[in-house]
């Protein structure tokens, strides 16, 4: 278990875990890193359990997480875009992004009002995770050029098994078999 302390450079943004509420880490406070997986940071601030996300790394005093998409040809949403930034998120508990681990169900766009909807579900119904994972999604898929809203729905039918998994992701879990 990593335990390193840092102290904020910049005010930073966080979410609780596990409700995923927002909050903001004011500069120049003390928090101690307790994990940094799938370039996420899971840190203790005043008492809290809270996430940070990896592309804001550097109000950490810490390298950030680059999410850089082309500048845009038009005023489109890209879905292969939004699929690239789902790679980007990783499982708080398994080194293993939310796409190859097969909770991504459906991404929809919607052009119109510059809104992506995306139905995903958690490899537990009790996954306490599962609001911060929520909110990772809706953070980083908002960075894809010409995104305005995120709409994340939580289903569970049909129920995530690991063989929704990418071949990858059961080697990397020691699932494939």
């Amino acid at each position: 278990m990593e335990r390193r302390m840092v102290v904020t450079v910049a005010d930073c943004p966080a979410r609780i875990v596990p409700a995923g509420t927002p909050v903001v880490i004011p500069k120049d406070t003390f928090v101690t890193i307790t994990q940094s997986l799938g370039g996420n940071y899971t840190l203790t601030w005043s008492g809290q359990m809270v996430r940070v996300d990896g592309t804001d790394a550097q109000m950490l005093g810490l390298k950030p997480e680059k999410l850089e998409f082309p500048a845009p040809e038009n005023d489109q949403i890209q879905e292969e875009q939004v699929w690239d930034a789902l790679k980007t998120i990783y499982d708080p508990e398994i080194p293993v992004d939310l796409v190859n681990l097969g909770l991504i169900y459906s991404v929809a766009l919607d052009q119109q009002s510059k809104r992506v909807d995306i139905q995903m579900t958690l490899t537990a119904p009790g996954c306490g995770m599962g609001p911060v994972l929520v909110g990772d999604v809706e953070y980083r898929v908002a960075k894809v050029p010409n995104v305005e809203s995120v709409k994340v729905e939580l289903v569970f039918d049909p129920p995530w098994q690991r063989d929704m998994m990418s071949e990858e992701a059961q080697l990397a879990t020691g699932m494939f078999y």
